[in-house]
């Protein structure tokens, strides 16, 4: 008896797919729309560590999911590919003087093998990856659609640099003021960026949100990050001037409590706004605020801070005077930049009020007083002239109308979501395809004169300027204008890695296509996809992003559907354990040792450390190398556990004894076809129920991607075989064909074993008969005053006397009764005798 031969069969197979092109998938008419899926994997980055084992979890499901949708007769696109633009690759270029071209398309062949390692039964033919001038020629001519379509402008943004990567950072990048890389106080400067007119929009990409199968959790992330809500733009004049200052506010209805007004730092009228004598604290200030995030500033638990200007604007419902002050709780990317400030009813503003010696007026009835705490719920209007006595929805209605009778303010909405600043000062992206010329001004390249290629330069260190490295590169730079043929200059900013992401999924559809970015035919064909799948990271800007381009798409008529991904799925993280001190920092697990079982100390210190379930990461040394799995225990064995693990949406640690009892389980049904003999015999009726009932729970689990309850009902079935000498045909093979979406490699070799022409990978899934899913046995339990007793087997369906008469002569049921009375006779069919005695 020989021991699971995974290597042999595992390499052998997928050897077989690889040359006979299994999974490759054409525009086959012969299937109707309804037998075609289109199912995507979120497409990896292609980092220089290679796949961890929690990469390929989303990868496995969807791949079981494909075999199945294979069986069952449809047509599957399941492609693969690599987001392989991106800043990782440009820094390690810089470290290493290697360039970031053959980092990457290094780091894409060691992906490609480890995925192919596990045997996954992806479109090799339509492979894609965004920093591919094949590729990202048509990302660039998608930008100039929204160029030409007014979406794409010019603009001075205030962003985090860091003064000695020489590059802007995201506002997750900065923590405590730092450079999150280097340490390096950050600092806000205006840089000129592209910045694309997402919020044209915004409505759209809400409304359209309800008709997409996505995750609660998700749509209300994305609602929440486009933030629409409907208020009243209000404009404030200006003391001594014609000049206002406009607020956007939710509540106008609370204008007679505004006792002060707030402008951000980097509002445009501020300069005008500061009077001589407060122009130097005012400075500082601004300079301070330049040194922190956005998060930062908006911390609700900072301690506010801001300078008076010196000017005053007028309340427009009462007249009266009030202070314009400085402060960096008010970012200029939300709203106007400039908020009406009602301390009695709102937290923020009450603290500020209350360390600078601010009134505080109660214009809501409140059950506090406001002159201690802020009183934040809603109530009835008081010292709000013709608005007292009023409820909330009322007043805000009366007090925009007044406003817009006086020309003092108008019905707005407002959104959270900001323009999208698209350019980066960086070398490894996208040049972006336009040409600033001094006669015809910013002009986008001519199709043909795409893809306008990064230039292959050994210098990638960007300028220090603002400008991304290639405006360093005068011959890439100095060109003629498309237009009138001038001399001109090349817009030196690339673009951010979203882009090549923003419409992978369209691209993978027709990915050699020379004349257009997706074939019109073969768009409508596959589109949209039916499952997404993908980390939950994404939930907002990657998600967001693409639903944008693809609504535009969709307007100007290039794409048949207004969205791009029609269910999506977030598989949960795989973690693993890592080490805690008692400060809740982590200690890398090469520096802790065991003192005791499940006692753990620190080498270094000897302090005592808690073993914790934490993400996978390389400074905690906890990361998992799939190419190890699959030398002990093959990539079937890694497959079925990371799928047995628990639901897919949900987060689980990997248990190296958890895979183990997975590979012995594989082990097992290996073992069945060497230790058995297969025999054309029926089977008896108690395994053909068993085999019915595994096909029906596998067939509803894997349609619902719950791999691991499907997973535990074969299982049953194998240790069902496991209690018979023969095993018949019908039976066996109808296992093959189950397990074969789970461990494909496997079930191949099995399934030609038994005799079988290879693949079964388009084999008719097994069906099951109904009435063989149902029992005509159940097991009754016999409780006396609530408690079980005893039980019997009994046919299904037996009569309410039968069944009291079988409790009252059960012998261990018996004993309880004597000498007492029975009081009441409870029965539930098929289910439970209850004798209440006393």
């Amino acid at each position: 008896m020989s021991k699971y031969p995974f290597h042999e069969i595992e390499t052998k197979w997928q050897q077989y797919w690889e040359e006979n092109q299994t999974f490759a998938v054409t525009e086959d008419e012969t299937f109707p729309p309804e037998k075609r899926k289109y199912v995507l994997d979120m497409f990896p980055y292609p980092s220089g560590s290679g796949l961890h084992v929690g990469h390929p979890e989303g990868y496995t499901a969807t791949d079981i999911y494909c075999r199945y949708l294979r069986m069952n007769g449809f047509n599957v696109l399941h492609p693969m590919g690599f987001d392989s633009f991106g800043l990782p690759a440009e820094n390690y270029a810089i470290k290493t003087g290697t360039h970031p071209k053959a980092t990457t398309e290094r780091n894409i062949d060691n992906f490609r093998k480890q995925i192919k390692s596990l045997g996954f039964c992806y479109d090799w033919n339509r492979e894609v990856a965004t920093h591919s001038s094949d590729y990202y020629r048509w990302t660039q001519w998608i930008f100039i659609q929204l160029f030409n379509k007014g979406l794409a402008y010019e603009s001075h943004t205030p962003i985090n640099w860091c003064t000695q990567c020489l590059t802007g950072l995201a506002n997750e990048e900065v923590k405590d003021g730092r450079c999150e890389r280097c340490g390096t106080a950050v600092v806000r400067k205006n840089i000129r960026q592209w910045v694309l007119k997402i919020t044209d929009y915004a409505d759209k990409l809400l409304s359209d949100l309800d008709s997409l199968d996505w995750p609660e959790s998700v749509k209300l992330m994305q609602r929440n990050w486009i933030g629409r809500s409907e208020g009243a733009s209000v404009f404030f004049r200006l003391e001594d001037s014609d000049d206002q200052l406009e607020v956007y506010t939710t509540r106008a209805d609370t204008l007679f409590g505004a006792t002060y007004m707030v402008v951000s730092p980097e509002h445009p009228l501020l300069g005008q706004l500061t009077k001589e004598s407060q122009k130097a604290s005012v400075a500082a200030y601004i300079d301070a605020a330049a040194h922190k995030s956005d998060l930062e500033r908006t911390d609700l638990a900072k301690d506010k801070t801001g300078v008076f200007t010196g000017s005053y604007a007028i309340n427009p419902v009462n007249g009266k005077r009030i202070p314009i002050w400085v402060a960096d709780y008010v970012l200029i990317s939300y709203g106007t930049g400039a908020i009406m400030a009602v301390p009695a009813h709102d937290t923020r503003d009450w603290e500020f009020a209350k360390k600078f010696d601010l009134p505080i007026i109660e214009v809501l009835k409140s059950e506090i007083d406001v002159q201690e705490q802020a009183w934040t719920e809603d109530g009835v209007h008081v010292n709000s002239g013709f608005l007292d006595g009023m409820n909330k929805d009322d007043a805000i209605e009366a007090m925009i109308a007044w406003l817009e009778e006086r020309n003092l303010g108008t019905k707005a909405t407002n959104y959270k979501l900001r323009d999208w600043v698209f350019s980066r000062q960086r070398y490894w992206g996208e040049p972006i395809p336009l040409v600033h010329c001094p006669t015809c001004g910013i002009v986008p390249l001519k199709e043909d004169q795409l893809p306008l290629l990064l230039p292959d330069v050994q210098s990638y260190e960007p300028s220090g300027t603002g400008e991304s490295p290639l405006a360093k590169i005068d011959e890439w730079v100095n060109t003629t204008c498309p237009v009138c043929g001038g001399k001109a200059k090349r817009e030196t900013n690339t673009m951010p890695q979203w882009a090549g992401s923003c419409w992978y999924y369209l691209r993978y559809i027709d990915p050699k296509n020379t004349e257009r970015f997706v074939s019109e035919e073969k768009e409508k064909y596959w589109m949209p996809v039916d499952l997404y799948v993908g980390g939950a990271e994404h939930a907002v800007l990657h998600l967001l992003y693409a639903r944008f381009w693809h609504e535009v798409l969709y307007d100007l008529g290039f794409v048949a559907t207004k969205e791009p991904f029609q269910r999506l799925v977030n598989q949960g993280m795989i973690t693993s354990f890592a080490y805690q001190r008692a400060d809740k920092s982590l200690v890398p697990t090469d520096m802790v040792e065991e003192s005791a079982p499940d006692q753990y100390v620190e080498k270094a210190t000897g302090e005592r450390l808690e073993r914790v379930v934490a993400k996978m990461s390389k400074s905690l040394k906890n990361v998992i190398n799939p190419d190890e799995i699959i030398t002990e225990f093959g990539a079937d064995s890694m497959r079925m556990y990371e799928m047995f693990m628990g639901p897919l949406e949900v987060s689980k640690p990997w248990a190296t004894t958890g895979l183990s009892g997975v590979y012995r389980f594989l082990d097992r049904v290996w073992r069945l076809q060497e230790e058995r003999t297969i025999s054309d015999e029926e089977p008896s009726e108690e395994i053909l129920k068993v085999l019915h009932k595994t096909i029906k729970k596998v067939t509803h689990d894997t349609d619902t991607l719950n791999f691991n309850t499907a997973i535990s009902q074969m299982m049953v079935l194998v240790n069902e075989l496991y209690k018979i000498d023969t095993l018949p045909r019908v039976v066996w093979e109808t296992l093959i064909k189950l397990l074969g979406p789970y461990v494909p490699h496997l079930a191949e070799e099995l399934w030609q074993l038994c005799g079988n022409e290879p693949t079964l990978a388009n084999v008719p899934w097994p069906l099951y008969d109904e009435s063989l899913t149902v029992d005509s046995e159940v097991a009754i339990v016999f409780q006396v005053n609530g408690k079980v007793r005893s039980k019997a087997v009994v046919e299904k369906g037996t009569e309410k006397e039968e069944l009291l008469r079988l409790a009252k002569s059960d012998e261990r049921i018996l004993t309880w009764l004597e000498g007492k009375t029975i009081v009441k006779e409870i029965v539930v069919a098929d289910k439970l005798v209850n004798l209440v005695i006393k």
